[in-house]
């Protein structure tokens, strides 16, 4: 069992003089397999639903994706299991495979159920490597550069994400669905020859603390409750601010998004710097409250300004939220337990995302997008109180938190 310091005693570095090397060559070997992975994922993730809309209509690209994302948070629950069980580098091959294979035969048929078919067969090999992956990711950092390396990791994995999403849909227009779809393919499987250069760190004496016994314990549960407050925003925002700003107004909204995307990439990276300084318990709160402002100042969806002003406010928090709570998540358990956080935070993304957009959809109905958003950054301050608890908890004055399976 570990523990984490008080945030603010002093890090191996600053006692030592070292500065540990971030970049080293399993972890840049594992961001060449991590772009794979985020190149074949996005590059698909739009394409495939215009497929199936093409072929059987708007019910057909739901389906479509609502397989892709059931398959994995069902997959991001087994994993760590997995992992325990075949290691880091064995699952992350299994899931690079699951991911590149499908897509090479998707195409084959035009049918609701085919398409669906393959997309959960995709989601369960994104679910084995993002948790995996990441879990191996996180093994490959230097614990006193754990919150840099975290942010580092962000950037390796947005860029490729927010290059493919856009580049997907255009080569499909140009070129037709199959040969990107087999270009999504290729691109994880030629990942999986890096993988292989990449060290196994899962056999440890030890034993992994599950996803359920994870949720049960207080130093992980208050984080994961703070960060999936902040991904449910970010679902809306980026699910319904195209719909919630007049049609004349794409410009306002693309610009916003672009500002939501760079604030939230710079702050994750300065939080990554200060938490491995400071500490990253005291970074959550003001995360937290940061996206609420934002949130709130969007409301106004009138006001251009406010729309920019509240994407930035509202970036800049989930970018300090995404890196504090991930990298105390990791202080807070064992290495062997690494699998268990990348799911368990992986699953607030997720699953905050989707129902905060299925939640928004209803709650905009009935009141109207203004104060739809004025509501959801309301219920975002619910996530306060765990917040507050976490803070006290890790105050100077109190023991440190965690401990595997400490459910304070």
């Amino acid at each position: 069992m570990t523990t984490c310091p008080p945030p603010n005693s002093p890090t191996p570095e600053a006692t030592s003089g070292a500065r540990a090397t971030l970049l080293t060559r399993p972890l840049l070997l594992r961001f060449v397999s991590m772009v794979g992975a985020s190149l074949s994922f996005f590059l698909l993730l739009s394409v495939v639903p215009a497929y199936a809309a093409e072929r059987g209509g708007g019910g057909a690209a739901g389906l479509a994706t609502g397989s892709l994302m059931l398959a994995t948070v069902l997959g991001e629950l087994g994993t760590p299991r997995i992992v325990g069980r075949f290691g880091y580098r064995l699952t992350l091959i299994a899931g690079l495979f699951l991911l590149g294979a499908p897509a090479l035969v998707l195409t084959v048929s035009g049918q609701a159920a085919w398409i669906a078919a393959v997309c959960f067969v995709r989601g369960i090999g994104f679910a084995l490597t993002i948790v995996a992956g990441g879990a191996l990711t996180a093994s490959l950092i230097p614990d006193q550069r754990r919150g840099e390396g975290l942010a580092l990791v962000g950037v390796v994995s947005g860029v490729p994400s927010l290059v493919a999403l856009p580049l997907g849909l255009w080569l499909a227009g140009r070129v037709g669905y199959g040969p990107v779809a087999v270009t999504g393919g290729l691109a994880a499987l030629a990942a999986i020859v890096f993988v292989l250069g990449l060290p196994d760190r899962a056999e440890r004496e030890e034993q992994p603390l599950g996803v359920v016994r994870g949720l049960r314990t207080g130093a992980l549960l208050r984080p994961v409750l703070v960060f999936a407050a902040t991904a449910t925003a970010a679902g809306i925002v980026v699910t319904f601010l195209p719909l919630a700003l007049p049609s004349a107004s794409a410009g306002v909204v693309a610009a916003a998004l672009f500002v939501q995307t760079a604030a939230s990439t710079l702050t994750r990276w300065l939080a990554g710097r200060h938490g491995d300084r400071h500490g990253s318990a005291r970074l959550v709160l003001p995360g937290l409250l940061l996206s609420a402002a934002g949130v709130l100042v969007i409301a106004p969806t009138a006001d251009p300004v406010a729309v920019v002003a509240g994407t930035a406010l509202f970036g800049a928090g989930f970018g300090i939220t995404q890196n504090a709570t991930l990298a105390l998540m990791y202080t807070r358990v064992s290495a062997t337990s690494y699998g268990t956080v990348s799911a368990l935070w992986n699953l607030a993304y997720d699953g905050g995302m989707g129902v905060g957009a299925a939640g928004f959809g209803v709650a905009a109905g009935l009141t109207g997008y203004p104060w739809a958003f004025a509501l959801t950054a309301l219920l975002m301050l619910g996530a306060v109180a765990p917040a507050l608890r976490d803070r006290r908890v890790t105050a100077p004055s109190a023991h440190p938190p965690a401990v595997d399976g400490d459910p304070r």
